[in-house]
């Protein structure tokens, strides 16, 4: 039995949400339309929830690029891709990004890839390369990053753009 909420119980649901992880605009937003709750009703939830820092996109988006980088073992092109499809202004994935050591990327990718190269089977070193440069690009690695992960195993890497 699916009974439609009223505005403080939509609110206090909503609040609860928010209060469990760090969430979005659009995570909230497309919770209360899956509750049918209506547009102007979303839009005071929503402000009200702002202003009482329930929601923080800013702080959203800081949690979201560290648990990715750590959790998830994400690179930064898909993190920057997942930001975006849950409207992120470029401007806040810039400033959670820019925290963000290249080294230690090009670390976390060459420690994620040497474990992966203990399970990818192939005929011949270029197909093992193939699917290690696969596996990392689906993760959202940055493609010099990837070469210089396979240079560091000593695999051929003839595909580098200098």
């Amino acid at each position: 039995m699916n009974y439609k909420l009223s505005e403080p119980e939509a609110l206090h649901k909503a609040a609860t949400y928010c209060s469990l992880a760090d969430r979005c605009i659009d995570d909230v937003r497309k919770k209360l339309t899956r509750r049918e709750i209506d547009l102007p009703t979303q839009n005071r939830i929503i402000q009200r929830l702002v202003q009482e820092k329930f929601l923080n996109e800013e702080r959203f988006c800081k949690s979201f690029v560290n648990d990715k980088l750590k959790f998830n073992k994400w690179g930064i092109n898909k993190i920057k891709f997942e930001l975006r499809k849950k409207n992120i202004p470029d401007s806040l994935i810039q400033s959670a990004l820019e925290n963000i050591n290249p080294q230690e990327n090009k670390e976390r990718l060459l420690q994620l890839l040497t474990a992966k190269k203990k399970t990818v089977k192939g005929k011949s070193e270029f197909e093992i390369q193939q699917k290690l440069m696969r596996f990392a690009a689906g993760r959202g690695f940055a493609i010099d990053d990837i070469l210089w992960v396979i240079e560091s195993f000593g695999m051929d890497s003839s595909l580098r753009s200098e």
